[in-house]
């Protein structure tokens, strides 16, 4: 009988050989139940063997069954899986099916449920819309949106956090109607399916000709495009430099806030759009995701478009890869995970804030989604554009020494906008009134009278970072990790953000028994506490994970912003990137300090990156902007570079300072990772995985064992190894030869993971 290679969700670097019964055909790539030890597991064919085996005949056990319910996998994933697999050093098996939607992991059947849309009803087409309720805010949102064209429930949500129970009302009411199918609506219009060449490469397609209103009909492409806005000279040179690219190319856009990369996006979008391709666009943040969809719905409004990202639920999740594996998503928009999607007719890939440390995985699979999408984009032959007004050094690195092409957006997209004047407050000469400073204070209450917004971003959730007895010094330290429990008023208890553990706010101090506790140091709740208390009759908004916890509570955040029902915002690094509100004129940076003490070389990058974005959000309209940054050390040079917005300046030092230290991108890390419940199994273990890379005498640098930053969490302790190559290809042959000794060491005990170009330290 022939025998198949299948690969399992289990931690052995190896695939498995079964049997097949004759006449029952198998695909490469295809699901199949296979028993293993006493389980029934999901696996992935990976590939025949006709009649050989390693296995004895008579321990080979045959296929349990065959799923058939879903399409087999490509050879092309398939090859993207065993490259991630090899070069993040990770069990084969346990990379894809990690990549998998979690319906596709189970042997559960996958019964495909009809996907509702919506249409208006004889009665409800017969309503006088001026005549409807205007309290009904967006049920008349809803009507009049389906008066243009029927929807699905993706389509509508884009109206309002509230859709779902409002449509639900309408229906109830018989004014709108729901059914089986997307026929009536034009984002089911399917890409032809040989309107891609193979790698990618797109065919000839007639030009599109303009309408006097400024949209797009694009008959040879089936798709409606909204052009309504004019490029600049530079996003044009940007969006011809990459449609005239034969093959695979990858492109840094390299653009300041508000200068319109996703104006550039839109366009080359259109471009493949129209010759029939897919398009992959990764964006860094779950939050990000809805705001973005929601924008591309409109300017393609008859395109389907896919969003694939942890909030969607299991069915959701699997529907909107399956369309993308058919070819029916002509744009899937998602989450690093993406990356992974089955896209037969990619044709462009996009990494939106490409610097953001988000998509990289911390646990499992540890692979770099931007590096993955690089890889692909050349294994597919199509372009890659990377986006980021503050690129990685990396990736800053590679385009200054010709490996990528860089393209640079240097003047904001919008005419009478000009970037923000950026100003340090010197808190060692200011009056500050509990960590914000009279002249912060100020500004805001200009910015009140004038009906404009401020935000003030602080990257610390939480009333303080700790609780302080004044009587002893005790300080709330976790029990369970290194690091200290936060102070949460609002609902009175000390919480840690390493393990999750919590209890409630001790009134007295559990060492002395003394009532003088004080909160040390600000979080968000702090500082909107302090501005309730001086400002009363402000609209004060905070953002950060706690407040937007709930379903949809980001959205309809968003919407308050947009609506002008906010005048203050606080908030942590949620509110850093990504976002356009044209009435933000003042943003005030509390305590960045704590960064410029950071052991991680790569703080500081971090640091200009995040207050650059921050600093994007003001004045990108109309008005101007103003960045207050409060700071004990004005004259640093990296504010000095904020101040002046000299990308260049900042990463031309820093790159020289990386240089002379052998940090990345001028060398390769590696970075052996292990913790346990006793000390000394986990300094035994990485000592011994030491001495076996000492012994292999290769070229690489292996330098000591050290706790990590965080040297105890949830009662593990942890330490770490880091090993350093000046070339890949240097690491990778280590790392080949080193890994089968890590495997043979005792670490039954232990969680050990390696690492491969680690972020964190």
């Amino acid at each position: 009988m022939p025998i198949v290679r299948v690969a399992l969700d289990i931690p052995l670097a190896t695939l498995f050989d079964y049997t097949v019964a004759e006449g029952v055909q198998v695909a490469i790539g295809q699901r199949v139940i296979v028993p293993f030890g006493k389980r029934q597991l999901v696996g992935v064919v990976v590939m025949e063997c006709v009649a050989t085996s390693d296995v004895s005949a008579e321990r080979i056990k045959p296929v349990t069954q065959v799923l058939r319910d879903s399409a087999p996998l490509s050879a092309e994933l398939l090859t993207l899986l065993n490259f991630c697999s090899d070069y993040y050093r990770y069990p084969i098996g346990q990379t894809v099916l990690s990549a998998l939607p979690t319906r596709l992991r189970s042997d559960k059947p996958i019964i495909a449920k009809p996907i509702l849309s919506y249409r208006l009803s004889s009665s409800g087409a017969a309503l006088d819309l001026e005549n409807f309720p205007k309290r009904k805010v967006v049920q008349r949102r809803i009507l009049a949106k389906l008066v243009e064209q029927s929807c699905n429930l993706a389509q509508l949500k884009a109206l309002s956090a509230t859709v779902g129970a409002q449509l639900k009302a309408l229906v109830a009411e018989g004014w709108v109607e729901s059914f089986d199918g997307v026929s009536d609506i034009k984002s089911s219009v399917r890409p032809e399916r040989n309107a891609v060449k193979s790698k990618g490469e797109p065919v000839e397609a007639n030009s599109c000709p303009s309408t006097s209103s400024g949209r797009t009909d694009c008959v040879a492409s089936k798709h409606v495009f909204d052009n309504a806005h004019t490029l600049t000279s530079e996003q044009q040179l940007a969006v011809d430099a990459v449609t005239q690219a034969s093959g695979y190319g990858c492109f840094l856009l390299h653009g300041i806030t508000g200068s319109g990369k996703t104006e550039v996006y839109v366009h080359l979008m259109h471009h493949v759009l129209q010759r029939g391709g897919q398009v992959l666009l990764l964006v860094p943040e779950i939050n990000l995701t809805p705001q973005l969809e929601n924008y591309f719905r409109s300017r393609f409004p008859d395109v389907n478009l896919m969003s694939l990202h942890s909030g969607l639920s299991e069915g959701e999740r699997l529907h909107n890869w399956q369309q993308a594996q058919s070819g029916a998503a002509q744009i899937v928009l998602g989450t690093r995970l993406s990356v992974f999607a089955e896209l037969p007719k990619l044709a462009l890939i996009v990494v939106d804030e490409e610097h953001d440390s988000s998509f990289k995985q911390q646990d499992g699979l540890r692979y770099s989604a931007r590096d993955v999408a690089i890889f692909r984009a050349h294994q597919c032959g199509v372009p890659i554009v990377l986006g980021s007004a503050t690129p990685s050094l990396e990736s800053y690195y590679n385009a200054q020494s010709g490996r990528y092409k860089i393209l640079a957006l240097t003047g904001r997209a919008t005419a009478t906008a000009q970037l923000p004047t950026v100003r340090c407050i010197n808190t060692n000469q200011t009056v500050m009134q509990q960590g914000i400073s009279e002249n912060l204070l100020r500004e805001i209450e200009k910015r009140i009278a004038n009906q404009e917004q401020s935000l003030l971003f602080i990257n610390r959730r939480g009333y303080a970072p700790v609780l302080m007895c004044g009587g002893c010094g005790w300080l709330s330290d976790c029990k369970h990790c290194a690091g200290k429990m936060v102070l949460h008023l609002n609902d009175k208890r000390l919480r840690c953000h390493h393990c999750g553990y919590q209890i409630r706010q001790p009134s007295a101090c559990p060492s002395c028994g003394s009532a003088d506790m004080h909160p040390v140091g600000s979080g968000t709740q702090r500082v909107e506490s302090v501005l309730q208390e001086r400002f009363p009759n402000a609209r004060i908004l905070r953002v950060d994970r706690d407040s937007t916890r709930n379903k949809r509570a980001w959205q309809t955040m968003r919407e308050q912003i947009h609506a002008n029902e906010v005048d203050i915002l606080v908030g942590t690094q949620m509110l850093a990137k990504g976002h356009d509100f044209p009435a933000l004129t003042l943003v005030g940076v509390l305590n960045p300090d704590s960064a410029l003490y950071s052991s991680d070389f790569r703080a500081a990058e971090k640091l200009f990156a995040q207050l650059m974005q921050v600093a994007g959000r003001a004045g990108r309209a109309d008005k101007p902007g103003e960045v207050m940054i409060q700071t004990a050390f004005p004259e640093h040079p990296l504010f000095r570079a904020l101040q002046t917005h000299d990308f260049a300046g900042f990463a031309a030092s820093q790159l020289a300072e990386r240089k002379m230290a052998g940090f990345p991108p001028f060398t390769y890390q590696v970075m052996l990772r292990a913790e346990g419940k006793v000390e000394s199994d986990v300094y035994a273990y990485l000592n011994r995985a030491h001495a076996a890379a000492k012994a292999l005498q290769m070229d690489v640098e292996i330098l000591g064992v050290v706790p990590a930053a965080l040297a105890r969490r949830a009662n593990h302790l942890r330490a770490q190894l880091l090993v350093q190559a000046n070339t890949r290809r240097a690491m990778q042959n280590f790392l080949r030869a080193w890994q089968p000794h890590l495997e043979g060491f005792n670490q039954a005990k232990l969680r050990c993971s390696l690492d491969i170009d680690p972020l964190e330290f």
